[in-house]
């Protein structure tokens, strides 16, 4: 694959207009969306959670200190912790790839300290955890931060078409027995097919070839990115979410909520959406449980908050293993 790979001129650390931009305030829009966003999903959650308790003729802690005292906790710790462990060796290879398509050969055992000390930092924001990295391959191999970040933008990019892909095949299955607004699912597939073909013209230089935007350091790798590059990432990346298909069903019958592989093959891309956006102790995500599943509220607010919470912290212990190693490489500590 070394002839996908572009010669670069010797390195230098120095601070390009398009890689590094000046810092910039949060927006005030942004953070009071943001804000109104988690508002909302904690008023649906209570509003849900307290008329649930309310026909079992409870408090609400009461109600839920029954929904969790039913949990099967040990074999779903065991079950969680071997799943946290295989995304993370499918996560490490994803990136990799990435990394050895597009700047350089490094090995996966170079690769996997430091994104295990990213889940530490993605506790708060995932995309920073992700700038970590860049920082650390500066650091350690000079290669220059708009590079990996190039490379974590096409990483991003590729995972939402991953669960879209997902999301589709979910629904071609299972689209009967889908809540009505999956029925967009299909439209947003092909909106997104044309766009993803079209954004691959573009990089290629078959569409306007004159423009210069593809140009700026930052778009490096899509540049780089044949279309089988996009369907590598999809077959590598795949395993985890099957995994997870398996390991979600199974754990929503250790909460007492009857589920199968089909039903939550269209529903988990969803879900990890949900779940990426950041919202505290992913409100988000917990909503959409309660939502998909609206006659178990209890089980599902349970489940969704232990289950997405529980393998952010767990990936973030994974890090603390690799701390050490990380530091050594960077600091020579």
């Amino acid at each position: 694959m070394s002839e996908e790979i572009e010669i670069r001129p010797e390195t230098t650390n120095e601070p390009d207009a398009d890689a590094a931009p000046g810092k910039k305030k949060p927006s005030p829009i942004g953070r009071l969306l943001f804000l109104i966003l988690t508002a909302a999903c904690f008023a649906y959650l209570y509003y849900r959670l307290n008329g649930a308790a309310a026909r079992e003729d409870m408090s609400l802690i009461a109600y839920m200190s029954q929904v969790f005292s039913t949990v099967d906790w040990i074999p779903w710790l065991g079950l969680m912790i071997a799943y946290s462990l295989f995304y993370f060796t499918i996560d490490t290879l994803v990136i990799t790839k990435a990394l050895n398509w597009f700047i350089a050969d490094i090995k996966y055992k170079d690769i996997m300290p430091i994104r295990a000390s990213s889940y530490i930092i993605s506790i708060f924001n995932e995309q920073i955890g992700k700038g970590a990295m860049a920082y650390y391959l500066n650091r350690r191999d000079n290669i220059p931060g708009w590079e990996v970040g190039s490379v974590m933008l096409f990483v991003m990019f590729c995972e939402i078409y991953y669960l879209l892909v997902w999301a589709m095949v979910g629904f071609a299955v299972g689209g009967d027995s889908l809540p009505e607004v999956f029925g967009l699912i299909p439209y947003i597939g092909g909106a997104a097919t044309v766009i993803l073909v079209l954004w691959i013209a573009y990089f290629q230089g078959a569409i306007l070839p004159n423009n210069k935007f593809r140009e700026r350091r930052i778009l490096h790798a899509f540049r780089l990115a044949k279309p089988w590059h996009y369907g590598a990432f999809f077959l590598l990346r795949s395993p985890a979410l099957l995994a997870a298909i398996v390991v979600y069903t199974t754990a929503l019958n250790l909460f007492g909520v009857e589920a199968s592989l089909l039903t939550l093959l269209p529903f988990l891309p969803v879900i990890f959406f949900a779940a990426a956006v950041p919202t505290p102790m992913r409100a988000a995500a917990i909503t959409f449980w309660v939502i998909l599943f609206p006659e178990n509220e209890g089980q599902m607010a349970a489940f969704g908050f232990v289950q997405h919470n529980f393998f952010i912290l767990f990936n973030a212990a994974i890090g603390l293993v690799f701390w050490r190693k990380a530091q050594r490489d960077l600091f020579g500590k």
